[in-house]
């Protein structure tokens, strides 16, 4: 996961995903290209991953929580389904269960996971894991 750096902060046009001009505050620059490069319709938020940020923007932590809503306003939530779950109990086990849950959430929708940080799912047979930092 790619959290945000505090206060750093720029504008981005996602007008392709409705009149939205948002602050992604602090993601790094290729991160925000990759995102911006991709067709309207093909970029989803695991329910997995708006949990992990709600959590953080409840306590203060960038993106700010309006931030958070106007981005999931035009970036549809994958919910969490039964085939998620199926798939989650046939992966290895390992500690980082939130990685686990998410890349359950990938392999049942056919999704690819966008990480810096490829270690925590590299042992997860069939899974496609990018890294728009690099």
């Amino acid at each position: 996961m790619i959290g945000p750096a505090p206060g750093m902060c720029s504008t981005h046009d996602l007008s392709r995903y409705g009149h939205l001009h948002l602050s992604v505050c602090g993601f790094p620059k290729k991160l925000t290209r990759r995102f911006l490069e991709q067709s309207a319709g093909s970029v989803m938020v695991s329910s997995i991953t708006f949990a992990e940020l709600a959590m953080g923007s409840v306590r203060g932590n960038p993106p700010p929580i309006e931030i958070l809503n106007a981005f999931i306003a035009e970036v549809p939530l994958q919910a969490f389904d039964e085939a998620a779950a199926r798939a989650y109990a046939t992966l290895p086990f390992k500690r980082a269960r939130f990685d686990r849950l998410l890349a359950a959430h990938a392999l049942s929708v056919g999704a690819v996971i966008v990480t810096n940080n490829e270690a925590d799912f590299a042992d997860v047979p069939g899974l496609v894991v990018e890294n728009w930092t690099v």
